[in-house]
């Protein structure tokens, strides 16, 4: 996949993950809370069941003048009976309670309902009933549901994978064809472009044709259709790497000047070069057309009658224009590909992302300062 591929698959695969985890956790949230809720409101029937029961009791025995018979519970209760001077008549209290008042409390996780239903009976004044088994229900759903959630989530992960494959595929055939009709077209623009390039070049030659405006005309639109195709076959042929050589830098540079020489008098612009002896191992086309593409976007971004600096000194190749320039919010967009900032003049807006390719493939540093209006400056350190 391409990063434009990678980019949509792996945003719609962050989305729906995201997206649906946070749907996985409200829900259990939800249904934590709704669960709860019913719990707890079964548990307090159930303790209120124990309580009248054991005050219908209570109030019987007095009635009736027999002994009070404590029936036998569940293993969860325990029952405590509170006479009228708070004293324990039957049973024990969690934690030394002492109640005060008919309540149901909920005591660090401790579910306590205390009854004043006997009403003085047997000089009892509350009946106490404890339970912490909700406590451990409780603790028993969070575990279910941290593994629900945990199941859920690893599933949604392999469901969001395959939906983004299918998301994808037609981006990707789309991609396809486009990268397909490119590698043709560079394919079947490459005789015609050099039979053209060579037939200009041995014309210009001729001495009764040196000034002839139309062939200049002809040959800097045959330069500017081979830089277009230069450009095409770098982003659309995988072709097997040439090893780095040491280049003359200079000799290269001067190369590029005068192959451009022709559109920058095209429209009055004077170009001023020099530089100073260096060598570097690099491939000599992806140098020629890091040199080119520099110039070229010089020479199509300055105004007429205007001149472009060219140095390379220090190690470092510098191209200076006195065009348009770019706006500051820009500078950080303009090495994007396809990506182009103003319509003042035409391209495809992927001349700056060869450069930056090509500078990042060889770690070269490459700068640029720029003021609207004023003109640009970019800098390549070798």
């Amino acid at each position: 996949m391409n990063k434009l591929e990678k980019n949509s698959f792996y945003s719609f695969l962050s989305l729906y993950i995201i997206s649906s985890t946070l749907f996985i956790f409200f829900s259990a949230y939800w249904y934590y809370e709704a669960r709860y809720s019913s719990l707890e409101q079964n548990e307090y029937y159930r303790l209120q069941h124990v309580a009248d029961e054991i005050s219908q009791k209570i109030i019987n025995a007095h009635m009736q003048r027999k002994e009070l018979q404590i029936p036998h519970y569940d293993k969860d209760i325990t029952l405590a009976l509170i006479s009228h001077d708070n004293t324990i008549v039957y049973g024990k209290l969690m934690d030394n309670y002492k109640p005060t008042k008919s309540e149901y409390i909920n005591n660090r996780g401790h579910n306590i309902l205390i009854s004043d239903a006997p009403q003085g009976h047997l000089n009892i004044k509350f009946v106490v009933v404890h339970s912490d088994i909700l406590l451990s229900k409780l603790q028993h759903l969070q575990e279910l549901l941290i593994l629900t959630i945990i199941i859920s989530i690893f599933i949604v992960i392999i469901l969001a994978w395959v939906l983004s494959k299918i998301f994808i595929k037609p981006l990707r055939q789309r991609v396809k064809q486009v990268e397909d009709f490119v590698h043709d077209t560079a394919h079947e623009l490459n005789t015609p472009i050099t039979a053209l390039s060579m037939s200009v070049a041995f014309a210009m030659k001729q001495a009764e044709c040196q000034n002839n405006k139309f062939l200049k005309n002809i040959s800097i639109s045959t330069k500017q259709l081979f830089d277009i195709y230069n450009a095409l076959s770098y982003l659309s042929f995988d072709s097997q790497e040439e090893e780095p050589r040491s280049l003359d830098m200079c000799k290269t540079l001067h190369k590029s000047v005068a192959y451009y020489e022709e559109l920058a008098h095209s429209k009055g612009i004077t170009i001023e070069s020099s530089c100073e002896a260096f060598s570097y191992a690099i491939n000599e086309q992806k140098l020629t057309m890091l040199f080119g593409n520099l110039i070229s976007n010089a020479i199509k971004y300055s105004h007429p009658n205007s001149k472009i600096i060219i140095t390379f000194a220090d190690a470092t190749f510098k191209v200076q224009d006195f065009g348009i320039g770019i706006a500051q919010d820009k500078l950080e967009s303009i090495y994007e590909r396809f990506n182009r900032e103003t319509e003042y003049a035409g391209g495809f807006g992927i001349g700056l992302s060869i450069v930056k390719k090509i500078a990042n493939e060889y770690g070269l540093d490459i700068k640029l300062t720029s003021n609207l209006g004023e003109g640009s400056s970019f800098f390549v350190k070798f």
